[in-house]
C-alpha cells in the first residue's frame, strides 16, 4: 500500500501541481488580493493579538515559526502513544501545555492563530516528512498508506473516491465550481457559503458530505491520514493561504 501512496503522490502533468487559488473566479481573486475587501484579514489580526497574549512568552515572534505550518501533519508521542496531528491540533496541544483548556478545531481563536501562522508561512514549500526514528518512520508510513487508500476508495451513496474528481476531473465544472487538483496549499480557508473560516478538517468532512458518505468525527485519525497523504502529494508546492473559496 505504501507503493500506492508513492504512486498517487507523483504529479502526472503540470496541471496536477496547480494551487486551488488558480481555479478561483477573477472576482474572488480580486477579493483575495485586496486587503480591505478580504475578510481573512480579520482572523489574521485577531491571531496577532492572541499571539502576543498567549504565545509570545514561549515562542517570541511568530516569524520564528515561519517554516512550521509547512511541516504538518506531524507525529507526536503522548502517554507512550504516537498520533498524527495537524497545525490546529498543535495549537490545542500548546494550550494544554500552559494549563489552558483546549478549544475546538473550528473555534475562532484556533483558526485565527492558524491563519496567522499560515500567512507568515506563505511561500514556504510543503515539507511533510517522516520522523527520523525507525518506529516513528514505520508509524508515519502506515498512516501515509492508509491515507492513500482513503484517497482511492469509493465511498458514499455517490460511490466516488477523491481521485475520481481531483485526479480525473481537474478543470471540469461541478455545479458552480471548477474542480481543482485538491492540493492543500491554501488553508485555512474562508468560504463564502460558510461565511466563516474553516480548517482542512472541515473541508474534508464537507467532501464526505458531498458524496453522501458517513462523516468521520472532527479530528479523527482517518482525516489526519488523508491530510498526510494530500500534503505528501503536494510536497514541494508553496503555501499560498489562508485563502478564499466560494
Amino acid at each position: 500500500m505504501l507503493g500506492l501512496a508513492i504512486g498517487l503522490g507523483q504529479p502526472t502533468s503540470a496541471q496536477t501541481r496547480l494551487s486551488g487559488n488558480q481555479f478561483l473566479t477573477p472576482q474572488l481573486q480580486a477579493m483575495q488580493q485586496d486587503a480591505d475587501a478580504n475578510p481573512i484579514s480579520l482572523w489574521v489580526e485577531k491571531g496577532q493579538i492572541l499571539w502576543r497574549n498567549d504565545c509570545q512568552s514561549c515562542h517570541q515572534s511568530a516569524e520564528t515559526l515561519r517554516s512550521s505550518a509547512a511541516e504538518y501533519p506531524r507525529l507526536i508521542t503522548r502517554n507512550n502513544n504516537r498520533r498524527l496531528i495537524n497545525l490546529e491540533d498543535q495549537i490545542n496541544v500548546c494550550r494544554q501545555r500552559v494549563g489552558q483548556h483546549p478549544k475546538g478545531l473550528e473555534d475562532d481563536d484556533t483558526l485565527s492563530l492558524s491563519a496567522l501562522l499560515h500567512s507568515i508561512a506563505k511561500g514556504q514549500k510543503i515539507n511533510a516528512q517522516a520522523p527520523v526514528d525507525a518506529t516513528g518512520q514505520q508509524h508515519w508510513k502506515d498512516a501515509l498508506a492508509q491515507g492513500a487508500q482513503l484517497y482511492s476508495t469509493r465511498i458514499g451513496r455517490l460511490n466516488l473516491a477523491c481521485m475520481h474528481c481531483h485526479d480525473g476531473k481537474v478543470g471540469a465544472n461541478l455545479r458552480a465550481e471548477i474542480i481543482s487538483p485538491g492540493h492543500p496549499t491554501g488553508f485555512p480557508i474562508y468560504r463564502l457559503n460558510w461565511q466563516n473560516m474553516g480548517s482542512i478538517d472541515r473541508r474534508l468532512r464537507a467532501c464526505y458530505s458531498g458524496v453522501q458518505a458517513t462523516l468521520p468525527p472532527p479530528g479523527s485519525e482517518t482525516l489526519r491520514q488523508l491530510e498526510l497523504f494530500l500534503k505528501v502529494r503536494a510536497n514541494g508546492m508553496p503555501l499560498d493561504g489562508p485563502s478564499i473559496r466560494r
